[in-house]
């Protein structure tokens, strides 16, 4: 496991704790639901591994949030520089931000910038509709129900975000996404699809 400069799980984490303190849930109760083990999601909470997309998706989904809570928003009119708010969504080489304000429910932009191996740590669906994706540049390798498709710079590509998804760096050097979901995911309750 890793610690956590690469989890980016320092914010998240926590708020993951309180949600469970808030319900009144045991670390055992999430962690069964969730499919992990006491144990990781103690050191999650703690921001002390790392969680790919699909763990974190789950226990969201555990405490009966959407991740979209979880997340910090620009509060700014003007995002300068692509940098956004610092988001924290799983993953593992990555670094995120997010670039549209809590108020926009009609799509959700992110930037993501990948190191060479860096990716979502396995495939999860979205509650959402369409996910685009803009690759700025390197490369991507991106899985979609299955299906592959190799980005590099230049490149788009849409697809539905119900669709069980992957996505990593396979390059050599950094890479850049940029992610638009619509609608915004939503703050409630998301599910999982296989």
């Amino acid at each position: 496991m890793s610690e956590a400069p690469d989890s980016h799980m320092s914010t998240i984490g926590p708020r993951l704790r309180e949600l469970r303190l808030a319900q009144r849930l045991t670390l055992a109760q999430v962690a069964e639901v969730a499919g992990v083990t006491k144990g990781f999601l103690s050191l999650a909470e703690r921001g002390k591994t790392s969680v790919s997309v699909p763990t974190l998706i789950r226990i969201c989904e555990a405490l009966g949030t959407g991740i979209a809570a979880l997340f910090d928003y620009p509060d700014q009119d003007v995002v300068k520089g692509g940098l956004g708010a610092k988001l924290e969504m799983g993953g593992h080489g990555i670094e995120e931000f997010l670039l549209t304000p809590a108020e926009e429910r009609h799509v959700q932009v992110m930037r993501t910038i990948l190191r060479p191996g860096g990716g979502s740590g396995g495939a999860y669906s979205l509650e959402a509709e369409t996910v685009f994706a803009y690759m700025v540049r390197g490369t991507l390798r991106l899985s979609v129900d299955g299906e592959p498709r190799f980005l590099e710079a230049g490149d788009s590509t849409t697809f539905s975000a119900r669709a069980a998804h992957a996505w990593d760096n396979p390059g050599e050097d950094e890479a850049e996404v940029l992610w638009s979901i619509a609608p915004a995911l939503p703050l409630s309750r998301t599910k999982l699809r296989p």
